[in-house]
């Protein structure tokens, strides 16, 4: 068989056409690649113009560049990134602080274990767990003993207590209900 030198010829010709359109479609898949992953990580304009003409006019190299320089996280990271820590600070947030000590106390807490600061008082009626200025259980509509009362007469005031007398003492209740206050 004899050698064919322009078989060589068209041969070399067809690799390097095939060679061209490769790195043709090569180097518009990396502008395209490079236009879509900055825009997923910013949103500013000008950096989607200067990265896609880094590596349109750069090539391999300014992909290297491209690469070394884009924002770490993508936009769709960064979000989550922000949830996170909006969900972490809110949490903490939450959790009340104790007002003598100012270390964290849980809700269900009467007394901070570090200070023993008095934290909330439990209800007479229902035994649930009650802020310390609240004159009126919410769960139950128990007033609080011994809380103001607006609406409240003199007489139902004095109702419960027993009068001292200064020579005799206390006296008991079944002695306090012949008592009556003076007009």
């Amino acid at each position: 068989m004899p050698f064919d030198p322009d078989f060589l010829t068209n041969l070399v010709l067809l690799l390097a056409g095939f060679g061209g359109a490769f790195l043709v479609a090569l180097w518009i898949s990396l502008v395209i690649w490079t236009y879509r992953d900055i825009r997923a990580r910013t949103r500013d304009p000008l950096m989607h113009l200067l990265s896609v003409f880094l590596v349109a006019v750069l090539n391999l190299p300014g992909i290297l560049v491209y690469l070394i320089l884009r924002p770490p996280r993508t936009l769709e990271e960064e979000y989550q990134h922000t949830l996170e820590e909006e969900a972490l600070l809110q949490s903490l947030e939450e959790q009340p602080f104790c007002p003598g000590c100012e270390r964290r106390v849980q809700d269900d807490w009467q007394i901070c274990p570090n200070c023993q600061t008095r934290l909330r008082k439990p209800c007479t009626a229902c035994g649930r767990l009650l802020e310390l200025p609240w004159n009126i259980c919410p769960y139950c509509a128990t007033p609080v003993p011994g809380a103001y009362r607006e609406t409240i007469s003199l007489d139902d005031a004095l109702q419960g207590l027993s009068p001292i007398d200064p020579q005799k003492g206390p006296q008991t209740q079944g002695e306090a209900s012949s008592f009556s206050p003076p007009v």
